[in-house]
């Protein structure tokens, strides 16, 4: 089975965007290798605040890796270079997880996304790129998570700019 692994960066305050939903407030070291990550993965899923704030930046649809944006308001006709879903969006990361074979799954963004799938236990690892900053408002990580979500820390990593990597898995026992 394919993971499902959200992987974003967040400030200091637990927000993954500013109240524009910009990112540029990010901060990157040259010790840390980001293509590594991108060698693991071949399919990206976002909620349509994330897709949009990626064309607004000059990208969206990446090379060698399918887009999927959840959205109930954008018309795929007028986003040819990802899948647009409007619906379901458990039951096709259930689908993505599972039917087809391929390399794990970013779930690039954004927090709403995170809650839903979080709640149908369909996220197995939460990755942060904690950066030495605060915002003080913007979109939060987990917004209102229905349910508390166990984590167990496999990997971290601090790095001379400030920014520490973690990763942690998602734990299924109920305890």
């Amino acid at each position: 089975m394919r993971r499902v692994r959200y992987a974003v960066g967040m400030s200091l305050d637990a927000f993954i965007a500013d109240a524009d939903d910009g990112g540029g407030w990010m901060i990157g070291d040259p010790k840390y290798d980001g293509m590594a990550f991108f060698r693991e993965i071949d399919t990206a899923l976002m909620g349509r605040r994330t897709w949009e704030a990626a064309v607004r930046g000059g990208g969206g649809s990446m090379p060698g890796i399918r887009g999927y944006v959840f959205s109930r308001t954008l018309r795929p006709e007028d986003h040819p270079g990802v899948t647009v879903v409007a619906e379901d969006a458990e039951g096709v990361v259930a689908a993505l997880r599972v039917e087809e074979g391929g390399k794990d799954i970013w779930l690039a963004g954004g927090g709403e996304l995170f809650r839903a799938l979080a709640a149908a236990g369909l996220v197995d690892t939460v990755e942060i790129g904690l950066n030495p900053m605060l915002l003080g408002s913007g979109i939060p990580l987990a917004p209102r998570l229905p349910h508390p979500v166990r984590l167990e820390l496999t990997e971290s990593r601090a790095y001379g700019s400030g920014l520490v990597v973690l990763r942690y898995d998602v734990r299924r026992d109920p305890a």
